[in-house]
């Protein structure tokens, strides 16, 4: 009899082309040797060349999802991807409140196309009824400078942006951006600041990179990972993919899960 793999759960949309949502989350944790499960809370109708549409699951749905997923499952660590209002966020939350589950929140707000998937309003909701709930944050430099209220220009804003996140409640933040030639990301928790740095990829093959990191990071902590450890190796993780993905689609190519290993 062999042992059973970690489960983890994404709480997030669904992408029909595969590249990103809860899809590039599914991939991600079985690439790494995770049981994925999930809960869909929006659905769209997109490709590699834009959002064409999206649709509000109902609230009680996914009540209903989390529901049997939670009592059946032994969850090691939740994710959260698009949740699109401020309905569904404050669901979400009270299912996360709920559980005794680790939580990494992807605050999702525009896709890479720059379409927006979450209401102006939710914004507000966000903060106040989510971030409390997160063992980790991880939003772009977009959406830590709408979750902020501090502009993004160079390393120092970078610091403040996230020391600022870090007083909303979430016990670690880690902010993702490029500034000049690099990927320069902040990682910020009770034990200080540090700033990650990697070569920038020029690459049109980035569609989902932002879900496969959390996704990656989630898969590592469910497998006994410190947080540190997790997120160095999804950075890593994240860079090989947009190295060895393929052209796909006549668009932003998804990122490459099918040749990575854990």
């Amino acid at each position: 009899m062999h042992d059973a793999a970690p489960v983890a759960l994404t709480i997030a949309g669904s992408d029909p082309s595969g590249g990103a949502g809860l899809q590039a989350d599914l991939k991600t944790f079985h690439t790494l040797g995770v049981y994925g499960s999930s809960v869909v809370t929006l659905l769209t109708a997109q490709n590699t060349q834009g959002v064409q549409g999206i649709q509000m699951v109902p609230v009680d749905f996914v009540r209903a999802q989390w529901t049997s997923v939670s009592s059946d499952l032994p969850l090691a660590v939740i994710k959260t991807g698009a949740l699109g209002d401020s309905e569904m966020i404050r669901v979400v939350a009270d299912c996360l409140d709920a559980s005794a589950c680790p939580t990494v929140i992807d605050p999702v707000m525009i896709s890479k196309h720059g379409h927006a998937i979450i209401d102006d309003n939710a914004v507000d909701t966000l903060i106040s009824c989510l971030l409390p709930l997160a063992d980790l944050v991880t939003p772009n430099a977009f959406e830590a400078e709408r979750l902020a209220g501090q502009s993004i220009r160079n390393e120092d804003d970078l610091a403040i942006s996230a020391v600022r996140l870090l007083e909303m409640g979430p016990r670690a933040v880690l902010i993702k951006a490029h500034l000049d030639e690099e990927s320069v990301d902040c990682l910020a928790d009770d034990t200080g600041v540090q700033l990650l740095r990697s070569p920038r990829l020029k690459s049109n093959r980035t569609h989902g990179s932002g879900c496969v990191l959390s996704a990656a990071i989630t898969a590592g902590l469910a497998k006994g990972d410190r947080l540190n450890d997790a997120v160095k190796f999804a950075r890593s993780f994240v860079q090989n993919a947009i190295h060895t993905a393929p052209e796909l689609g006549k668009g932003i190519s998804p990122v490459g899960l099918v040749n990575q290993s854990p």
